[in-house]
């Protein structure tokens, strides 16, 4: 069994063919995929996060609104860039959200993709110390955000406090127990899936390594996998993690998939260049079911990973992407031992 949930970029724009022309759009169809997603026996639905671009880029209130109309479907992040976050205020809005949906955030964070803008993070208040990079204060923030989800008093009270405080030391409020072992963080390489373990989080791991060895993707992606939990073996962690990975599967069942993706289904990875490094991005699937789980069966990191997350195409509207991610757990899934 693995669980299955859909990854969404969040895009709008009123280009021909969209069917998410706004901000509103963007957010209201989120909250109407993961209610249909739900309805459909998924597991997660996952959003990224992008800040100047015509993307989801506040996670919070949509993560609750989700969580308010949904019961059981995990609800999650891929990933929240943290170099632009400040971990104590973020600490309060995953309580809040985690809370309302009973305790099924499951929140990626990460030092982020490229950006739509030169040092955007600088505009939000925050830069890197002196002698420092923009990836060690990602870091930085996520472990005082890490800290502080343990939910240990660590400011001093008021002597003159408007409402009677507790004994000790305070904590943020409000806290939501479990929240700290349902963090992950998106690494790009095997060294930070490495770290990730060190520091306790779940691993998250996309369509993209940030190196490459000249292996197949999906092989050095579970590599990287395995580094991970070896990595979380020697830490001595007394729980167990997870690890997701995600893939664009598209399941050519009628006219509609035959006409978006027939030919698109690229069998060959792609080696090129980010942040002035190496990278490999991994292949797509699109074919008729029987030829896609025979593909699929080949795939060593999904089978390595315990979640799946399906990169859906918002702007072609809640309807088609439902109907993709039934495609997938419905004639796909079964015959890979997936349900």
């Amino acid at each position: 069994m693995k669980r299955i949930g859909f990854l969404s970029f969040g895009h709008w724009s009123d280009a021909p063919g969209s069917q998410t022309r706004t901000a509103a759009d963007a957010l209201l169809q989120s909250i109407d995929l993961a209610v249909a997603a739900e309805e459909l026996g998924a597991d997660g639905a996952y959003f990224r996060v992008h800040h100047f671009a015509r993307q989801l880029g506040s996670p919070f209130p949509l993560l609750a609104a989700i969580g308010a109309k949904t019961s059981a479907i995990e609800i999650g992040t891929g990933v929240i860039d943290m170099r632009y976050e400040n971990p104590l205020y973020m600490a309060e809005d995953a309580g809040a959200a985690d809370l309302i949906s009973a305790g099924r955030l499951q929140l990626g964070i990460s030092r982020g993709s490229p950006e739509q803008v030169v040092e955007g993070y600088r505009y939000f208040g925050y830069e890197p110390a002196e002698g420092s990079t923009d990836a060690e204060m990602a870091r930085t923030h996520t472990e005082v955000f890490l800290e502080v989800l343990k939910g240990e008093g660590f400011a001093q009270p008021s002597p003159r406090p408007m409402f009677p405080n507790p004994p000790g030391l305070l904590r943020l409020e409000p806290h939501s127990p479990g929240l700290r072992k349902r963090i992950w963080w998106g690494a790009g390489t095997r060294a930070t899936a490495e770290w990730t373990a060190q520091k306790g989080m779940n691993l998250m791991s996309s369509t993209l390594l940030t190196e490459d060895t000249g292996v197949p993707f999906h092989q050095l992606q579970a590599e990287q996998i395995q580094r991970f939990r070896d990595a979380w073996a020697s830490a001595g962690h007394d729980w167990t993690p997870r690890v997701s990975v995600s893939r664009s599967i598209f399941p050519l069942v009628d006219e509609r998939d035959h006409a978006y993706f027939g030919g698109q289904g690229d069998d060959q990875d792609q080696v090129g260049y980010i942040d002035g490094g190496s990278a490999r991005f991994g292949r797509s699937y699109a074919a008729e079911p029987d030829k896609l789980i025979e593909e699929l069966a080949e795939d060593e990191a999904i089978a390595a990973a315990d979640t799946l997350l399906l990169t859906v195409p918002n702007q072609l509207g809640v309807d088609y992407n439902a109907h993709v991610i039934e495609a997938v757990l419905t004639q796909v899934a079964p015959a890979l031992g997936w349900r």
